[in-house]
């Protein structure tokens, strides 16, 4: 009896990942244009010069590829290196300077995928689940960069570090840059200027 193995092929391999690849730009370029309730499996698969079952089998259905599309955007963000560069600062005004010159580099990088997030949320089956997924990371940066200015000492009355997190979210989160860029129309320059000063403002005692 012959000791059969199964046959793995590199260039099969890189044929499927080239493929796999193929169905999520063009998932991506269509839940940016269309927004995800308007797009179709059957649409992804046609942009991307694939049959429907390739679609399935290769990436799964449309929610299996948003989580992708969400998750590279996560994983892309910047978040830990934000906080790396946080910690490294010594006063709080270059600490809020620091943490928002580095998430208005992760919502430029990813405004793609934050556009396609807001406009999956009003339809996707697990709305908050899905909400929590994609935000976690970004939370979680801001709650240690709200740790660090509380171990400077830079809080101002009644502010402990979790109220100082949600108020950076507030001040940084993905809202107020999407709000002030797309909705506004200002520059990621002027935002960045805008948010920090309003940041500092409110979290950061006289003194």
């Amino acid at each position: 009896m012959s000791d059969a193995r199964p046959y793995n092929s590199p260039r099969r391999a890189l044929t499927a990942a080239a493929t796999r690849r193929d169905i999520i730009d063009a998932a991506r370029q269509l839940f940016l244009d269309r927004g995800y309730a308007q797009v179709t499996v059957s649409d992804i698969a046609r942009a991307a010069g694939t049959a429907v079952k390739t679609v399935y089998a290769s990436a799964g259905g449309k929610a299996e590829i948003l989580s992708e599309i969400v998750g590279s955007a996560v994983t892309g963000s910047g978040a830990r290196e934000t906080v790396e560069r946080v910690r490294e600062t010594t006063d709080a005004a270059s600490a809020v300077a620091a943490l928002a010159h580095g998430t208005r580099l992760g919502n430029e990088a990813n405004r793609v995928a934050i556009a396609i997030l807001y406009s999956a949320l009003p339809v996707h089956e697990s709305a908050e689940a899905f909400w929590e997924e994609g935000t976690a990371a970004y939370r979680d940066a801001l709650r240690d960069a709200a740790a660090h200015l509380d171990s400077l000492g830079a809080l101002g009355p009644g502010a402990d570090i979790e109220k100082c997190a949600d108020l950076l979210w507030f001040c940084l989160g993905l809202g107020a840059w999407r709000t002030l860029v797309d909705d506004c129309g200002w520059s990621w320059d002027e935002a960045e200027v805008e948010l920090t000063s309003v940041a500092t403002k409110l979290l950061v005692k006289a003194g």
